[in-house]
């Protein structure tokens, strides 16, 4: 449920206003749009005042920042336990894609959303900050990366290739499961797309 997700992200009572802005921004933004709602419309939904909205967040686009980094965190705590068991390049890439799918599938407003605000956040006044949370998430994966060509498992290629190479065509599938173009959940298909992304990555022998 998205309430014990913004729970587990926002733990503690203190932050359950804060909590409950962004479950009800969430809705409003999934159902029309983040050009078309405006503040006004979330403080409705949550039945709060717009200077508790703006005590919180500043403004829109903290508002949609603090929900995508809610994402982006509630997605990295799924990640990084996959990461934690990998013991090999093969096993990280596997693992990454099958996390990816599965919060996806199990989370899929918040995802609907990420997709939705990722090109607002990345050029907005939250730009610098997101660009920093993708560098630390990569950092381990290029770790791993760099040990893989090191030994000849992984192919040599530029670094901002990795990326797309790894999560593209799931992402494209999943892109077609949230807007109802495609009946099947990507978790029924997630050892294609992990094998996929591995045979992309891997340096033909």
């Amino acid at each position: 449920m998205l309430q014990d997700t913004f729970e587990r992200v926002l733990p503690g009572t203190r932050k359950s206003t804060k909590r409950h802005i962004l479950q009800c921004a969430l809705e409003c933004f999934l159902e029309t749009g983040l050009e078309s709602t405006t503040i006004d419309t979330i403080r409705q939904r949550s039945d709060t005042s717009v200077g508790t909205i703006y005590h919180h967040f500043g403004n829109k686009e903290g508002l949609v920042a603090a929900l995508f980094f809610t994402a982006l965190d509630d997605h990295k705590a799924v990640m990084w336990p996959e990461l934690e068991r990998a013991s090999t390049p093969k096993t990280v890439i596997e693992g990454l894609v099958h996390s990816y799918i599965h919060w996806v599938t199990g989370q899929p407003e918040l995802a609907r959303f990420m997709f939705l605000a990722r090109a607002s956040v990345a050029t907005g006044p939250f730009g610098e900050e997101l660009a920093a949370r993708n560098r630390e998430q990569y950092s381990f994966l290029h770790k791993w990366l760099a040990e893989g060509v090191k030994v000849g498992d992984i192919r040599s290629l530029p670094k901002e290739t990795y990326p797309s190479l790894l999560f593209g065509q799931a992402e494209n599938y999943c892109r077609a499961w949230l807007s109802g173009r495609v009946p099947t959940p990507p978790s029924d298909h997630a050892s294609v797309f992990a094998e996929s992304a591995w045979r992309s990555l891997a340096q033909t022998k």
